[in-house]
């Protein structure tokens, strides 16, 4: 065989192996692209909704003002919107039955995660579900990170569910016709405090009659 003869055979298996690598690095982008778009797409769609409740970690100051808001009470806690979980487990640290509730699987998965990390797992609960088909009746005390816009919705859902003896703890948004009984906090980090709301609303309304 020639020196171009094996200059050829020599450039064929070079592009061979070339193509062969293209592909397997083309496989590789795709299955990456997919599986991104898998995890990314639980954190967009919540964003797709009427009304979005994104997730944004609580800081550390406000679950510090989160719990004196909550000081001495006790019994069942939900928070509602619970992202990683960070307020469910400071609350079951404090003594309360706390449960979340969330609809981003992979945050419920790491919540949950954090939980048994902690030995916390048999003192809470994270479920996956959609905040306005969750009953709220069975906690005294709730917590909310919401959104200006749903605030009002809420209002209603919780009148209609919750028990006269209950705490409800809005953070970030305070709730648009209640008044407060008290704040915690200064500017993002500022909580505000309903103690048993549906019993004031009551008694507000019976006065007017």
């Amino acid at each position: 065989m020639s020196i171009k003869d094996n200059y050829k055979d020599s450039s064929a298996k070079s592009k061979d192996k070339t193509s062969k690598f293209g592909l397997a690095l083309l496989g590789l982008s795709g299955g990456v692209a997919i599986a991104v778009s898998i995890v990314g797409l639980s954190f967009i769609s919540p964003a797709l909704r009427k009304i979005c409740l994104p997730y944004v970690p609580a800081t550390t100051a406000q679950i510090n003002n989160v719990m004196t808001a909550l000081s001495g009470r006790s019994g069942r806690l939900i928070d509602i919107g619970s992202g990683d979980g960070r307020i469910v487990l400071a609350a079951a640290k404090m003594g309360f039955r706390a449960d979340g509730v969330e609809l981003n699987p992979w945050l419920v998965a790491f919540s949950r995660l954090q939980a048994y990390r902690l030995g916390l797992a048999s003192s809470t609960k994270f479920y996956r579900k959609n905040l306005w088909k969750f009953n709220l009746q069975p906690y005294q005390n709730i917590v909310i990170f919401g959104v200006e816009e749903m605030m009002l919705d809420l209002e209603d859902k919780l009148c209609r569910e919750i028990d006269s003896d209950t705490y409800v703890v809005a953070c970030r948004f305070p709730f648009p016709t209640w008044i407060p009984d008290n704040t915690f906090g200064s500017g993002i980090d500022t909580v505000w405090l309903y103690k048993n709301p549906v019993t004031s609303i009551n008694n507000k309304m019976e006065r007017q009659d």
